[in-house]
């Protein structure tokens, strides 16, 4: 609950950032001054492109949320216990020594995308973020094609 609420707090304080900005683009665009136009022409994107950020990252957490409880409603989220700091966080070698396992499930089934979810999990234990979002990117495709009809 406190990611959702992390992410909540930071989408609030984006969207804030983009109206203010937004604001300043308009104040600028509408003063009259050839260099402060231009400025205000620039500020134009930096809202769009948050708010694009914003919405993608949203919306790869919502999927793979999704995701995450399909394959829990299944049995197959892993059981691997791993030791944890004081502070919660996993201990790096015991997320490293799971890793073969699961990079080996994912070499031998290219295709399931429950087999690419766990991949990411590991990674994300092991503190490797790119990696598991690219792991959690591709079950997340894979799983799509998957999915039943509704």
């Amino acid at each position: 609950m406190t990611t959702r609420l992390a992410v909540a707090l930071m989408a609030a304080v984006l969207l804030l950032y983009i109206a203010v900005t937004a604001q300043l683009a308009y104040l600028m665009l509408t003063s009259g001054t050839p260099v402060a136009i231009a400025m205000g022409a620039v500020l134009v994107v930096i809202p769009i492109v948050a708010a694009w950020g914003l919405i993608r990252e949203l919306w790869f957490g919502v999927r793979a949320e999704r995701v995450g409880r399909r394959l829990q409603a299944e049995g197959g989220l892993p059981e691997d216990e791993v030791a944890t700091h004081p502070s919660g966080r996993v201990v790096r070698e015991d997320a490293d020594a799971l890793f073969g396992d699961y990079r080996d499930q994912v070499q031998q089934h290219p295709d399931d995308w429950r087999a690419w979810y766990r991949l990411g999990l590991v990674y994300d234990a092991a503190g490797d973020r790119k990696r598991a979002r690219q792991a959690i990117r591709r079950s997340l495709t894979l799983e799509a094609s998957d999915r039943p009809a509704s």
